[in-house]
């Protein structure tokens, strides 16, 4: 029996991840980085000065010495019969040559090796670049963008000069096909062989392309096209290890599937392979389709009788005195469940404050494990986060008791305030902030009952995606910095409100700065009293 082979990267597999504990998933470290480059750059740039100087140097050298060694061979004797001559051969093997010996094994490369030692311990690594692949991947799919239009830089209101080579296309698809990602890795292989038949030059072969694009087309199921593929890839290099055998099994099973339909043989359509022209295979989230069209702007259900529902109005909190001179401006952004915005709810000082004290310590933002109630990162929320207490600095406590002036809820028993950066494809799918009655445990090492509600400021503008979005009713909401939204996660009852299930789309283009304040049951008794019914 026939040996089918495969390209070789499938032996990943068995390596594939599980978390990406320090992947570069916020803007604001990564913006450290450009910063690191300039000076690496810089640093090479010297590097590359003392090279020529010393190259200039033994070139000149050369010069002389290639002009003094004719002169002396074309008559050594009558050369050395005068004694000037024959001192200065004496000196300059004695002591110019050594000179010359020393200034060659000198190494202007050290201090640029020692500056990249420095800097390297900072430097991203393959599970980072494996981590922003699978972000560009994941923009792809929620904002329906072609790998063409990735390659081009042709991203939604941006004008950039920034593009994918050839190579480039082909480790993205790489990076797809070690995950058995095989829907992905099509469009970027396809990418990439396009770029290469335009005329564009790369490291990669056609043969590399062809052979790891035939084998994902076949995975996706696509037998007619897997055929064509692997004949082009055995036209271009018969003697290719797998091509043949290869070739030979695709059109086995082909024969073997046409007979069983009983279908005459057809060509392979000679339509590009495209976004639509596969299906992209279901995943774990069952809204996964509805959360991705809010975030594009798709179906977002804000009917006219609902608009004339919401409204504006100043808060004072109930003559709150911290409010009553200048009350909070108030807007309804959905009335059933109410969600709310605050405008103005932090000055452009407070937020550059906060990240200020938050930028030292970001780190991978975590869940709460339902089960444990322990904190822990997931692959299905991409960013950075770092708690801050009030105690840091007045201003957090200012925050903190704006959100108390403003809500009526005490914050004594809330979380302290999360500071999340969203990066490179930036998302939280969606998720519940209030446990469950599976999850009885959830928030029980804290000790303050259950998440009643969630105060989320907004602290950048976003160009493009981040918004917040909630599948259940179909709103979206889009970042503005300075503002805030508020919503409650539960009902007066105490139990959940299972329509608050909500996203942070991906960020496409910009960096998404948010703080949230949970805020939860105990110490709210008589500040929001049960209801009469489950959901009052």
């Amino acid at each position: 029996m026939e040996k089918f082979l495969f390209p070789i990267s499938w032996v990943l597999l068995c390596c594939c991840w599980t978390t990406h504990a320090e992947v570069f998933t916020s803007i604001g470290q990564m913006t450290d980085l450009l910063y690191t480059e300039k000076e690496l750059v810089q640093s090479l740039r010297e590097y590359i000065k003392a090279e020529e100087s010393k190259l200039a140097t033994v070139k000149s050298w050369a010069s002389k010495l290639d002009a003094l060694t004719r002169a002396s061979t074309s008559d050594p004797e009558g050369y050395l019969a005068h004694p000037v001559n024959a001192y200065k051969l004496m000196k300059r093997l004695n002591t110019e040559w050594s000179e010359l010996e020393s200034l060659v094994l000198q190494n202007p490369s050290d201090g640029f090796i020692a500056n990249m030692s420095v800097h390297r311990q900072y430097f991203p690594d393959e599970e980072d670049q494996t981590g922003a692949a699978r972000a560009l991947m994941r923009l792809q799919d929620t904002y329906h963008l072609d790998s063409e239009a990735f390659s081009k830089g042709k991203l939604p209101g941006v004008h950039s000069n920034t593009v994918l080579t050839v190579d480039d296309c082909f480790d993205m698809g790489k990076t797809a096909y070690n995950d058995a990602d095989y829907y992905h890795a099509v469009l970027w292989f396809q990418q990439s062989l396009k770029q290469l038949d335009d005329g564009e030059e790369a490291v990669v072969s056609k043969a590399d392309i062809l052979d790891y694009l035939s084998y994902s087309v076949y995975q996706m199921g696509d037998l007619p096209r897997a055929v064509e593929l692997t004949r082009r890839l055995v036209a271009i290099d018969p003697a290719h290890d797998r091509a043949g055998g290869n070739l030979r099994y695709f059109e086995r099973l082909l024969s073997k599937q046409l007979n069983e339909m009983e279908q005459a043989d057809q060509p392979a359509t000679e339509e590009p392979i495209q976004l639509g022209t596969y299906s992209r295979p279901k995943d774990h989230l069952p809204e996964r389709e509805a959360y991705e069209s809010l975030c594009r702007g798709e179906g977002i259900q804000m009917t006219e009788a609902r608009r004339s529902r919401l409204f504006c109005r100043y808060q004072d909190g109930d003559r709150n005195p911290r409010l009553l001179l200048k009350p909070m401006k108030e807007a309804d952004e959905w009335d059933s469940p109410h969600i709310v915005r605050y405008l103005e709810m932090l000055s452009d000082e407070e937020i550059e404050k906060i990240k200020e004290l938050a930028k030292p310590r970001l780190a991978r933002a975590t869940v709460r494990d339902p089960k444990t109630g322990v904190l822990t990162t997931a692959n299905y929320r991409v960013s950075k986060s770092a708690w801050l207490e009030g105690e840091e600095d007045v201003i957090i406590e200012r925050v903190n008791q704006r959100i108390e002036d403003i809500t009526g809820l005490t914050v004594e028993t809330a979380e302290l305030l999360q500071v999340a950066n969203y990066g490179v494809g930036g998302q939280y799918e969606p998720h519940f902030d209030f446990s469950r009655k599976d999850e009885p445990d959830a928030f029980k090492r804290l000790g303050t009952g259950n998440r009643l509600a969630t105060f989320l400021n907004y602290m950048s503008d976003v160009e493009a995606g981040g918004a917040t979005v909630f599948p259940d009713f179909g709103a979206a909401i889009y970042p503005k910095k300075g503002t805030a939204v508020f919503w409650y996660n539960l009902f007066k009852s105490g139990e959940g409100d299972y329509r608050t299930r909500h996203a942070a789309c991906p960020v496409l283009v910009g960096s998404k700065w948010v703080s949230n304040k949970w805020i939860h049951e105990r110490g709210q008794e008589f500040r929001r009293p049960c209801g009469l019914t489950e959901v009052d």
